[in-house]
């Protein structure tokens, strides 16, 4: 499962909102009505920075992310990517 380009910014689509939970977070598409669980609280840190950093890849080194890590997360990213949760920034 392919991933995202860590080294370009991502932000959450303007129509999700992000709940958080114990176990992590549920984040819900009012366009799509799409919902993901995030299980990681580390991921939930990660997205919540997104808006933030100029790029996933600081992002996730923001939220502590090892970069022995990076490939798994990169890996959930892409998964938040193609189920529209996530939007690539543009300047």
């Amino acid at each position: 499962m392919p991933g995202i380009d860590l080294d370009r910014a991502w932000d959450l689509h303007p129509q999700v909102s992000v709940r958080p939970e114990p176990f992590g977070a549920l984040l819900y598409h009012f366009g799509t009505r799409k919902l993901s669980f995030l299980k990681d609280r580390r991921l939930l840190d990660v997205v919540r920075s997104l808006g933030d950093a100029p790029t996933a890849r600081e992002a996730c080194a923001a939220a502590g992310v090892p970069e022995s890590d990076l490939a798994r997360y990169r890996a959930a990213l892409g998964t938040l990517v193609r189920s529209s949760m996530l939007v690539e920034r543009t300047p």
